[in-house]
């Protein structure tokens, strides 16, 4: 992620924080869905991890769940920022939608590790298949979808699922203990039953190579991000680690490093696309990701949309990035849905 990071990186920071502060509160008016707000899953900490939950008023049936993990860098913004594509996608697609909150990497005291965040994916996913049926969701149709550092989530989500361990992560155990596990269950119990298989996954604009990102920069006040968040710049898995002497820590979270041979196992169709214009996450390396989905018999599809810059299914308007949620997104926002009935359906 974030190649071109100690150029491109001030320009995001105006334009994000011009996006979240013009864009704080978006209009729950439209009468055909049913919001549900705040809703509690799992305890971190100090941070207590929330979920909004979109229906449609008029389903006769319970309907396909799309869960959605937000951008930000792992360092700013909550699950509001996909107000309007969560709404978009509920309204127009007919899904029950599940708008996911995570840790940022300075929750807890600038504690939160890159490996806690990928659990809070897992363990947000694990909580929306155990309760999605209340809500008027299908737990058996699921798909994941984020964008940017939520498509990275994402991703992981098809990628990690199959890692799990009831011990902590480390560099002697690269897996993952998800934060919330259904009761009478094990990590290890849940990885045997595929228990968090999704039918389908849109990467929207994703981050990809959080190896490379470390390499780059990302962990150094260069990375804008640290400061938009508040938070003092530092390593992904704390202070006595680094992509240097634990690269395969970094490696371990990357899915571009974690993609397997479709013979030993297969994984679900995967969306990915990004704008012609972006420069935070480039097409050629979400182009690049596809094709080792592709070279490992994987089915993937790649699409690039003209003219468009990053984070165009957030809110709003952001003047910096040249975006607007009602221009840009539409369009993208019907292709992903007509991909995930596709997937749904099985005819893909």
């Amino acid at each position: 992620m974030f190649q071109s990071l100690k150029i491109r990186f001030p320009v995001l920071l105006f334009g994000l924080l011009f996006l979240s502060a013009c864009t704080a509160e978006i209009s729950q008016k439209n009468s055909a869905l049913s919001i549900q707000r705040d809703i509690p899953w799992t305890q971190a900490g100090d941070r207590q991890l929330t979920a909004d939950i979109i229906t449609p008023k008029d389903a006769d049936k319970p309907l396909p769940v799309v869960v959605i993990y937000h951008g930000g860098g792992w360092l700013i913004n909550d699950n509001r920022i996909m107000d309007s594509t969560a709404q978009y996608l509920a309204s127009h697609g007919q899904f029950v939608v599940a708008n996911m909150n995570y840790r940022l990497l300075g929750d807890n005291g600038n504690t939160t590790t890159m490996d806690d965040i990928v659990e809070d994916a897992l363990g947000g996913l694990l909580w929306v298949k155990e309760n999605i049926a209340r809500y008027g969701g299908d737990p058996a149709r699921v798909a994941v979808t984020g964008d940017s550092a939520g498509g990275h989530l994402s991703a992981m989500v098809l990628l990690a699922a199959r890692n799990l361990s009831s011990e902590d992560f480390s560099p002697a155990n690269l897996a993952f203990k998800p934060s919330y596990i259904p009761s009478g269950k094990t990590p290890e119990q849940i990885a045997a039953e595929d228990g968090l298989r999704v039918q389908a996954a849109v990467l929207s604009y994703g981050a990809f190579d959080i190896f490379n990102a470390a390499q780059n920069g990302f962990e150094s006040p260069q990375n804008i991000f640290w400061k938009m968040g508040n938070t003092q710049a530092r390593g992904l898995f704390g202070k006595n680690y680094s992509v240097e002497k634990q690269p395969e820590l970094y490696r371990a979270v990357s899915p571009i490093h974690q993609i397997p041979a479709a013979a030993d196992y297969r994984l679900p169709p995967v969306f990915a696309h990004v704008g012609s214009k972006d420069a935070t996450t480039p097409p050629a390396a979400v182009e690049d990701f596809v094709e080792r989905l592709r070279a490992a018999g994987q089915p993937a599809e790649f699409r690039l949309y003209p003219g468009k810059n990053h984070a165009f299914l957030d809110n709003g308007c952001n003047e910096y990035l040249g975006t607007c949620f009602d221009r840009d997104a539409p369009d993208t926002l019907d292709d992903m849905i007509s991909f995930l009935h596709r997937s749904f359906d099985g005819t893909d």
